[in-house]
């Protein structure tokens, strides 16, 4: 056991406070709620279960992430260092290139818990069983040494059985017949491992009010393979206002899948579209979406067969994604761009580029087209950090497109343009160790190469329309055709050469960080908070 002391009064207990006081100082805390008042009984009655099962899948995520969690705050003390733990799941700053914050760790182990700690790369290689690169396996080592693939639903059977009796006993209360059926079936999913069927559920449920995301869903985590799901939830309440003004654009999936500027190979796969946009408010996080960087919007499943049989469903998370664009970027852009484009900082451009960065991940390619199997499969652990830098630049001419198509008319194609830019800024202080994080910093390292914005002496930045949109084009063709080829050695080596951070980007993240603007936003969340107490 490591040998911590972070508690006293003692010369080093006050540096690491002032250092926890600081790193707190980053998030800006935002209260997580939304009106209720138009929701049944019953519907808050299954919000105040789901929360509970929400709960159930942190403590998951903290034995994935970490492992004993009381037992590290146990050795914490130090009140500020335990509260910075609490937003990084951990003592390695998310946002910070997994850097250790407190004295006596090490860096992070791109395994996490998923895979037994003095496993090498090539004895996984080598081991032969078919569902060691599950997503629902956790590997161990059996009594005599050797690896071995263990359910989740066997070796967290604890915590999924009382999640799924919790979430029956919320689809007993479901009036709406699509949430009852998928809160079902995700229940049996849990104690099952079996977890496609109920994603198709998700799939069909188009009217509630009430949304539940919950599982092992996202393979951020395991950085060591990419192949591991860790476990998260979502509380979410529609918004039904907002989620009309999406509803016309799945029809257009195809014909924007036949237009994307790319070699025909690469873009037969035919999307599916029956799928919903909608808009919700967030009224809890759990687990992997809560660690570090908030997430604003979901694109799911991640199933490339469910993809292609019937697409995928787009959540865009109003509440949470207007606190990102007020408290932080709003603040960036004034220091960063050029006075004469900021008008074109809005926060519809926001939410249109965080929507068709969604839409994106259903689109392109799924499979290669030379026979090595899916694409995240030939990628392995380079897969997330490209696929998040497809969906960004995607998106962004899919806006572009759309706009050409007469059919966004609010604003211009500049604002998103503008608006992109400046956000790059805003998701590169997630730090490089994060997908998102190398995906920025690859895009702008292309726009640079490519000179679609120019930094000028005034210390601002100005986007240059022609040459940006040009560059979105080329991009997006690059990207798919590395993904579509499977091209793992190229795709490798782009990331470790230009998905990092360059000087200049760190002049200019300093300068931001010296003003005192928050990296990302925390919540407070919960029962109380919404009132159902």
């Amino acid at each position: 056991m490591l040998a911590i002391i972070l508690s006293g009064c003692g010369a080093d207990d006050k540096k690491l406070t002032e250092e926890m006081k600081d790193n707190l100082d980053k998030f800006r805390e935002v209260t997580l709620t939304t009106d209720l008042s138009w929701l049944s009984s019953q519907e808050k009655e299954i919000i105040t279960i789901l929360i509970d099962v929400a709960a159930i899948m942190d403590d998951i995520f903290w034995l994935e992430a970490y492992g004993d969690k009381e037992e590290l705050f146990d050795r914490v003390e130090n009140e500020y260092a335990r509260e910075y733990i609490k937003i990084h799941y951990g003592p390695w700053d998310r946002l910070n290139g997994n850097a250790p914050f407190i004295p006596g760790f090490g860096e992070k182990p791109a395994s996490a818990r998923f895979y037994p700690s003095d496993m090498t790369v090539s004895e996984f290689e080598g081991w032969d069983d078919p569902e060691k690169s599950s997503l629902y396996t956790i590997i161990k080592r059996d009594n005599n040494g050797k690896l071995l693939a263990v359910p989740y639903s066997e070796y967290f059977s604890e915590q999924h059985s009382e999640a799924a009796s919790l979430m029956m006993k919320a689809a007993e209360l479901a009036e709406d017949e699509g949430l009852k059926k998928y809160l079902t079936m995700r229940a049996e999913a849990l104690l099952s491992n079996d977890y496609q069927p109920s994603d198709f559920a998700w799939m069909e449920m188009k009217q509630s009010n009430i949304d539940f995301v919950v599982g092992p869903i996202e393979n951020y985590e395991d950085q060591l393979f990419g192949y591991k799901a860790a476990h998260e939830a979502f509380v979410l309440v529609k918004d039904p206002e907002w989620s009309a003004r999406l509803a016309k654009y799945n029809s257009m999936l195809t014909g924007l899948q036949a237009a994307l500027p790319v070699d025909p190979a690469y873009k037969s796969e035919v999307p599916g579209t029956d799928a919903d946009m909608n808009v919700y408010d967030a009224i809890y996080y759990a687990g992997d979406c809560n660690a570090g960087s908030k997430t604003i919007a979901i694109n799911l499943p991640n199933d490339p067969e469910i993809h292609l049989a019937i697409g995928s469903r787009k959540l865009q998370l109003k509440n949470s994604m207007k606190a990102k664009f007020d408290n932080i970027l709003i603040p960036i852009a004034n220091m960063l761009i050029d006075e004469s484009q900021r008008q074109h900082i809005t926060f519809d451009a926001f939410f249109e580029n965080t929507t068709f960065h969604e839409v994106a991940h259903g689109m392109g390619v799924k499979n290669t087209i030379n026979n090595k199997g899916t694409v995240r499969g030939a990628l392995k652990e380079q897969y997330s950090a490209l696929e998040e830098a497809k969906a960004d630049i995607m998106g962004l001419w899919l806006v572009t497109r759309l706009y050409e198509m007469g059919e966004i008319t609010s604003g211009e194609v500049m604002d998103n343009y503008v608006t992109f830019f400046a956000g790059i800024f805003r998701s590169s202080r997630f730090g490089a160790a994060s997908a998102h994080g190398k995906a920025n910093m690859l895009s702008l390292k292309y726009f640079a190469d490519n000179g679609a914005f120019v930094y000028q002496d005034n210390g601002y930045y100005k986007v240059r329309f022609e040459e940006m949109k040009k560059a979105v084009e080329s991009l997006v063709s690059r990207i798919l055709t590395v993904q579509g080829d499977g091209d793992y050695e190229t795709a490798k080596e782009w990331i470790e050469r230009d998905g990092v951070m360059t000087e200049s980007l760190r002049r200019d993240l300093d300068k931001v960080n010296e003003e005192g603007i928050p990296v990302d936003i925390v919540f407070k969340q919960g029962k109380e908070v919404l009132g159902l107490q």
